[in-house]
C-alpha cells in the first residue's frame, strides 16, 4: 500500500475500503455502488489481505444468492413460497391503495406487487412512496384462499444505508491529512486515480459533490459525452435521486395537487436531471416556472399553500459543439431545450462547471487504492448540510460591491461548499481560500458572462476580489484566456472580429507576440515584433504550444541554454525533444543552432535518464542541430529558463514540463500528437530582453 493508504486506514479504521473491489464482486448485479460498498464495508473494511479475500467470497455468496435478477424472479418467489421467509435484496417502492385503505409495495426486480407493508415500516421511511429505494427485505410468503389478499408480506425492510457516523471523530481525523492527502482521499473514494488529474481537475471533480454539502444549490455541467457526469449522481449517494431530463414533471418533482403528495424535492437531498441538454427537447412551462421560483426562493405552491424544501438540483448534459465554435456563433448554454435557454432560468444556477475540461473517462483513471465507503461519506455529507461556511473567507478576502446579491449569494454558496468538503474542520490558510475564492467565482462569472450574449439587458459585471492588501485581483475563466477573440465579442458584433490572444497578470486581454508559424516554400512569413511582458497560463488550458510560446523568439539563435533542474521523468524528457523538434522545423537547413541543457539527476533512475537524454542527441544528428546537456552537480541551478545568443532571456516557472503528465493508455490521442491538445499545468512566462 502507498503511505497515503496506511495514514486512511490508521486514522479511518473501519470506514475505507479498496475500491477496485467494487468491481470485484459487482458480478452481473446491476445494483450502484452504493449498495456494493455498503456491503464491502460490512466485511471488506480492512487492509488485511486475507480479511478481504474473505470478505469478497462472503459479500459474493450474500449478491448470489439475495440479489434478485429479473431473469430470475420466478425462482426466487417458488423460494419464497417454499420456505415461508427469505432476505431479497431489490429496489422497493411503496404506494397508498385507496380501496383498502393500507400500503403495498411493489418489488421492481422481483416482479411481486401489492405487497403487504405496515404503517410503522412506511412511516420509517417515506422516501418509499415517492421513488424506488434499494433496500434488504425480510419477505413472507402466506397463503390464503381469499384472491383479494396478496399472499406476499413485508416483515423487516431496510434501506441500505450506514445506521450512524461519528461526525466529531471525522473533523478529528481530517486534521491528520495535509490539504493535498485530503484531496487525493477523496478523488480515490469517488473511485478515481489521484495521479492521472491535476490539481484544477481534481477540484472539478469534487465540486459535483456540492450539492451533497449545500442546501438548494443549484449546477449545471455541460460537456463533451463519456466524462462521467451523471456517475456521481447514480453511484454516490442513497440521498441523491437521478431522473432523465425528459421524465419530469410537476407532480414528481414538486406536489401532487390531486393527493397532496410532495414530490422529490422534498425526500431528497439532491435531483440530478440527466440528458438534460438537446434543443429537440421540449418541456412544460408551468413546470420551467416551478422551477424557476424554487431555484431562486427555496418554495413551491401546493394549491393555495407555499411550501419549502431543501433539494439542490443538478443538471448534466451534452454538448453538441466544442467551445470555440459555441463562443463565436452562440453561448455556452447553446444546447439547452429552448424552454430552459432562458435567461430567468439560467440566473438562478449558483455554478457552471465546465465539462469540456474534464477528460473522458478511461480504465486507467480508476483507483486500486483505499477510499471511504461511499455510504459512510455520504451521511457525513449529509451531516455538513445543517451548517453555513458562507462567510468564512471574510476573514481574508472580500468580494466586489459592484456584483448583484444573486451573483455574490452564488460565490459564497460554491465556496461553502468546497470549505465543507475539504475543509469541515476548519483551518484553511488564506492561501487556501484565495483558490477556491477563484474557482468560485469564475463558476459563477461562467453564467453571467453568458448571460449577457443571451440578453443585452444584463450589464456586464466586473468579477474580482480584494485582499486583505486593498489590491483588485481579477477573474477570468479559463475559456476567457484561451479563445479572448471570440469570448469577448458582444451579442451583435461581427465575430470576425477578433482581439488578442493571451492575458496579463492584471487580467488586461493583450497580444502574445510568439505567435509565428514555421516557414514553409509556400509562405514568407512577416517576423513579428518581439516585446517583453510577463504571462500566465491557467491550468486546463489548451491551443498553447512551444512553437506559439518560444518560436519567435529563437529566429536567429545559434546558441541556446535550456536551464530546467526537471527534465528527469520519461515525459519530461519527451518535452525537451518536442523542443529541439520546434528548433529544427523553425530554422532554415543550412543553419547550424547549438542546443544545451542544464538539468538535475534523476535519483530514482539516472540510467534511463541517461539514456533518454543521450537518444535526443543521436536523433538530432545530421538535423543542424547539435544537442549536448549535463548535470548540474553543484545542486544550484534552480532557475527555470531558456537563454539565446540573441539576447533573449525566457524565464518559466515550470520550465518545459508545462503539459500535464499523460495518462497511459492503448490507441491514439491528439494530445500525444500535437501540443495545442494537451491541457496544461498553471504556469507563467516571462520575456527579457537582456
Amino acid at each position: 500500500m502507498s503511505s497515503l493508504d496506511d495514514k486512511i486506514n490508521e486514522h479511518f479504521a473501519g470506514y475505507v475500503v479498496r475500491k477496485d473491489l467494487v468491481k470485484a464482486v459487482k458480478g452481473n448485479a446491476i445494483v450502484p455502488t452504493y449498495v456494493l460498498e455498503y456491503l464491502l464495508g460490512q466485511y471488506c473494511a480492512t487492509d488485511d489481505e486475507a480479511s478481504i479475500h474473505s470478505g469478497i467470497e462472503t459479500v459474493k455468496d450474500i449478491l448470489r444468492k439475495h440479489y434478485v435478477h429479473r431473469n430470475e424472479a420466478g425462482l426466487i418467489q417458488s423460494t419464497i413460497r417454499e420456505r415461508g421467509r427469505y432476505k431479497v435484496i431489490d429496489q422497493v417502492s411503496v404506494s397508498l391503495n385507496q380501496n383498502t385503505n393500507c400500503h403495498e409495495a411493489v418489488f421492481d426486480n422481483l416482479g411481486i406487487k401489492k405487497v403487504a407493508i405496515d404503517d410503522a415500516n412506511v412511516k420509517a421511511n417515506p422516501k418509499l412512496l415517492v421513488t424506488p429505494v434499494w433496500c434488504i427485505v425480510d419477505v413472507q410468503y402466506e397463503y390464503s384462499e381469499d384472491t383479494r389478499i396478496s399472499p406476499w408480506i413485508i416483515d423487516v425492510i431496510k434501506p441500505i444505508q450506514i445506521a450512524k457516523v461519528d461526525y466529531e471523530g471525522y473533523k478529528v481525523a481530517r486534521g491528520e491529512f495535509t490539504k493535498d492527502e485530503w484531496i487525493d482521499l477523496l478523488m480515490q473514494s469517488i473511485g478515481f486515480n489521484p495521479e492521472a488529474f491535476g490539481r484544477r481537475s481534481k477540484l472539478l471533480q469534487l465540486m459535483r459533490l456540492i450539492p451533497f454539502v449545500e442546501r438548494n444549490y443549484n449546477i449545471i455541467e455541460l460537456g463533451p459525452k463519456g466524462t462521467g457526469k451523471s456517475h456521481i449522481y447514480s453511484e454516490f449517494s442513497p440521498h441523491g435521486q437521478l431522473i432523465s431530463g425528459g421524465e419530469v414533471t410537476i407532480p414528481k418533482l414538486f406536489v401532487n395537487n390531486s393527493n397532496g403528495r410532495i414530490g422529490l424535492v422534498g425526500y431528497w437531498d439532491v435531483v440530478a436531471f440527466d440528458e438534460f441538454a438537446g434543443r429537440e427537447k421540449t418541456a412544460n412551462k408551468a413546470l420551467v416556472d416551478i422551477m424557476k421560483n424554487y431555484m431562486a426562493n427555496k418554495t413551491f405552491s401546493r394549491g393555495v399553500n407555499p411550501m419549502g424544501a431543501e433539494a439542490s438540483f443538478a443538471f448534466v448534459g451534452n454538448t453538441d459543439h466544442n467551445v470555440p465554435f459555441m463562443l463565436k456563433n452562440s453561448d455556452l448554454f447553446e444546447a439547452l431545450p429552448p424552454q430552459f435557454h432562458d435567461s430567468a432560468f439560467i440566473d438562478r444556477l449558483h455554478a457552471y462547471l465546465p465539462g469540456w475540461e474534464v477528460d473522458v473517462i478511461r480504465s486507467e483513471m480508476f483507483t486500486r487504492s483505499f477510499g471511504f465507503i461511499v455510504d459512510y461519506l455520504a451521511e457525513i455529507l449529509r451531516h455538513l448540510r445543517q451548517e453555513d461556511f458562507s462567510n468564512r473567507a471574510d476573514q481574508y478576502f472580500s468580494i466586489s460591491e459592484k456584483i448583484s446579491t444573486r451573483d455574490r449569494d452564488a460565490v459564497y454558496k460554491t465556496m461553502s461548499g468546497l470549505l465543507k468538503v475539504l475543509f469541515p474542520a476548519g483551518g484553511e490558510s488564506a492561501e487556501d481560500v484565495e483558490e477556491l475564492m477563484q474557482l468560485a467565482l469564475e463558476s459563477r462569472k461562467r453564467v453571467k458572462d453568458q448571460l449577457f450574449r443571451i440578453d443585452a439587458t444584463y450589464p456586464e459585471v466586473d468579477f474580482f476580489y480584494t485582499g486583505s492588501d486593498g489590491e483588485k485581483r481579477r477573474v477570468q475563466t479559463v475559456e476567457e484566456q484561451e479563445f479572448p477573440q471570440f469570448y469577448h465579442r458582444k451579442p451583435d458584433r461581427d465575430p470576425k472580429q477578433e482581439a488578442t490572444d493571451g492575458q496579463d497578470t492584471d487580467g488586461d486581454v493583450i497580444e502574445i507576440n510568439p505567435d509565428a508559424q514555421a516557414p514553409s516554400s509556400a509562405t514568407v512569413p512577416t517576423q513579428p515584433k518581439l516585446e517583453e511582458g510577463h504571462f500566465t497560463f491557467a491550468e486546463n488550458r489548451k491551443g498553447v504550444s512551444f512553437d506559439r510560446l518560444f518560436g519567435a523568439y529563437m529566429a536567429g539563435a545559434t546558441r541556446i541554454i535550456v536551464t530546467d533542474p526537471y527534465i528527469r521523468k520519461p515525459y519530461q524528457v519527451r518535452t525537451m525533444m518536442e523542443f529541439v523538434e520546434m528548433i529544427i522545423r523553425r530554422k532554415s537547413p543550412e543553419d547550424q543552432i547549438s542546443v544545451h541543457l542544464v538539468t538535475g539527476p534523476h535519483e530514482g533512475d539516472i540510467q534511463k535518464q541517461r539514456e533518454l537524454l543521450d537518444s535526443i542527441t543521436e536523433a538530432c544528428t545530421g538535423a543542424g542541430v547539435d544537442f549536448t546537456w549535463a548535470f548540474d552537480t553543484t545542486g544550484t541551478a534552480h532557475a527555470r529558463d531558456i537563454v539565446t545568443n540573441t539576447g533573449w532571456k525566457i524565464v518559466l516557472d515550470r520550465g518545459l514540463d508545462i503539459f500535464q503528465a499523460p495518462v497511459r493508455r492503448e490507441g491514439f490521442s491528439l494530445g500525444d500528437r500535437l501540443q495545442e491538445h494537451r491541457m496544461l499545468k498553471g504556469f507563467y512566462v516571462t520575456y527579457v530582453r537582456q
